[in-house]
């Protein structure tokens, strides 16, 4: 894979967001997606697993997911009787946040010289890889993702997340594809997620005006895409009432010497660092 073009370049810094085709083959995307279903036939949903939603927030209170930051946890869709859908998958919304530190599949996804290479094209000196997700948005169930930007949720100071989205199936308007708001990552954050005094979390609001979403585009990606979406990138997604499901990957970068606040909800044990692009696994 060649670096990104000049144009490529200078199209992220002007619009936030940058879409390329065919970057991961059928081949790679298969194998995380066959390696996740080994490990969502391991999960035991009765033992534990809670519902994910963008508009309730109610995870975040939960021990299950601010603890989730160095482990492979499971979350469900906000939907009746969510848990009892068989096959699994068809009522899961996630699992998170470091699949690419603990399994050895997700990590040669992610541990490639071209996707590293695609970082420092974008900006990164010395990254680190910071959470990944896999998304299932099930069919019929799979909910609505509100609008919103990475950096809130993963504050840096200076600001420098980025997110490097993977249609892992075909992605469309029809079963809930991504929408964003091109040029408006150059905006100050209007919010921030924070852990609480209370030992739960907290959304505060530094600017309430909503998002201005009538030139909202759509990115619709065939599967193997990679769409790299700058931290302060307003995006969005529609619920999922189609009958095809929509799995898509995403890894959470920033930098090395930028400054990663202690009430952060997603936070590691000391025994698991932030690491780069480097291949070995952690023990």
């Amino acid at each position: 894979m060649p670096p990104l073009t000049s144009s490529q370049k200078k199209s992220f810094e002007s619009e936030g967001v940058l879409v390329l085709p065919d970057f991961f083959s059928q081949e790679e995307c298969d194998s995380v997606r066959n390696r996740m279903g080994e490990l969502v036939s391991e999960f035991k949903p009765l033992d534990q697993g809670t519902v994910f939603s963008t508009t309730e927030h109610k995870h975040a209170q939960e021990d299950y997911f601010l603890t989730s930051g160095d482990k492979i946890r499971f979350f469900f869709e906000d939907s009746q009787n969510a848990q009892e859908q068989v096959p699994l998958e068809l009522s899961l919304n996630k699992a998170g946040h470091a699949m690419h530190d603990l399994d050895p599949v997700f990590s040669a996804f992610v541990r490639q010289p071209k996707l590293a290479q695609v970082a420092a094209d974008v900006g990164f000196i010395d990254p680190l890889l910071l959470q990944s997700m896999y998304i299932f948005k099930p069919p019929r169930i799979g909910g609505e993702v509100v609008w919103h930007t990475d950096h809130p949720f993963l504050w840096t100071d200076p600001p420098s997340v980025k997110g490097f989205w993977v249609a892992l199936e075909d992605a469309t308007i029809t079963n809930g594809c991504l929408w964003c708001l091109p040029g408006l990552h150059k905006e100050e954050p209007r919010q921030r997620f924070q852990r609480s005094e209370s030992g739960g979390t907290e959304m505060v609001i530094l600017n309430p005006d909503p998002y201005p979403t009538e030139k909202k585009i759509a990115i619709e990606a065939e599967k193997g895409t990679l769409v790299v979406i700058d931290g302060l990138l307003p995006h969005w997604s529609g619920p999922n009432t189609s009958s095809r499901s929509r799995h898509a990957f995403t890894l959470h970068v920033i930098e090395r010497e930028v400054h990663y606040p202690d009430d952060n909800w997603l936070q590691r044990s000391k025994e698991m660092p932030l690491r780069g692009f480097e291949t070995q696994l952690l023990d």
